[in-house]
Parts: structure tokens; C-alpha cells; sequence
């Protein structure tokens, strides 16, 4: 029976500085878009994505690796910015199970009018109150962490999907691609 290692004081005080530091962050870059532009964090993050790839489109299964969402999650997102006129679906020409989600013109203007305003927030979140040494430091420690985590996932379809959650930094559950 392996022995549960306590987290000492310092390092739960870090972990908390952390879950707060996340959640704080998270917020505040979800209001300043849903205020200023109508859009949720998570639907940014997925016009991003498209806006970025070859033609403005991705297969959907793609789509869910590259972002904070599972597979149905992200069909569920997907629907409602369909129903905005953003992304259109569209049938994979090589593979008839497959869809990809194309990114439209409206979405893209949508997404170009989102951008100051989000990047600005960000700034003012993140990347201006660190120095230049913190920003790599930060880099660092991001990458490890991911890296930790990725790490630490089962092997797919051994975690139970019904309910997907979110981590802590809005990250995908092991296992959601």
C-alpha cells in the first residue's frame, strides 16, 4: 500500500496561489469577450483555431485535439456557432464518417473584431505584469506541466466520458480525444 505524500505547507499555499491565479486569469479574459463582443472564451479559442488553418478548416476530430473541448462538447459548440452563421459543416471528401468545421467570412469578421480586445486583455492579465524572466520562466513551467499531465492520462476510452470535465486551466480530460 503506497503512502499518500502530503503536501507541505509551501507547497499547498503554491498550489492554491495557482488554482486562484488560473481561475482569476480564465474570468477575467471570459467577461472582457462576453462583454465586448458577445462570445465565450471557449467559442474564441475554437474560431481561432479555424482562422489558423490551411483553407479556415479543420475535421472536427482535429478540432477537438487542438482545443479545450471534448468531442461532443465541441459538436455542441460547433451547432451553436452554425446557428450564428461562423462555421458551416461540412463532409469529409475521404472519410464519410468524418466532418470538418469550415470557418465563414462572418465568423472571421467576428473573430478579427474579437481579437484587439481579447489580446489587450490579456496583456493586461498576464503578460504585463510579469517581466521578460517571469514570461520564460512561466513558458518553462507551463510546458512541464502539460507535459506532466499528458503524461499522466489513461490510455483512451478507459476514463469514464459521460460527464467531461474541464482542468484546471481549462484544459481537456485525459482521454477526451
Amino acid at each position: 500500500m503506497e503512502t499518500t505524500r502530503w503536501l507541505t505547507a509551501e507547497e499547498q499555499r503554491t498550489w492554491r496561489l495557482f488554482l486562484t491565479a488560473c481561475q482569476s486569469l480564465f474570468a477575467s479574459i471570459d467577461a472582457q469577450l462576453l462583454h465586448e463582443s458577445g462570445l465565450p472564451h471557449g467559442y474564441y479559442e475554437i474560431l481561432v483555431h479555424l482562422s489558423e488553418a490551411p483553407d479556415r478548416a479543420l475535421r472536427m476530430t482535429q478540432l477537438a485535439t487542438v482545443s479545450t473541448f471534448s468531442k461532443s462538447r465541441l459538436s455542441h459548440a460547433v451547432s451553436r456557432l452554425e446557428a450564428r452563421g461562423w462555421v458551416v459543416r461540412e463532409d469529409c471528401q475521404t472519410d464519410r464518417r468524418g466532418q470538418i468545421a469550415r470557418l465563414t467570412d462572418e465568423g472571421f469578421t467576428v473573430l478579427a473584431g474579437a481579437a484587439p480586445g481579447h489580446v489587450e486583455q490579456v496583456r493586461r492579465s498576464l503578460i504585463d505584469v510579469l517581466t521578460q524572466e517571469q514570461m520564460n520562466q512561466l513558458g518553462e513551467i507551463s510546458a512541464a506541466i502539460a507535459m506532466a499531465a499528458a503524461s499522466a492520462c489513461p490510455p483512451a476510452g478507459s476514463v469514464d466520458k459521460a460527464e467531461p470535465t474541464s482542468g484546471i486551466c481549462g484544459s481537456r480530460t485525459c482521454g477526451d480525444d
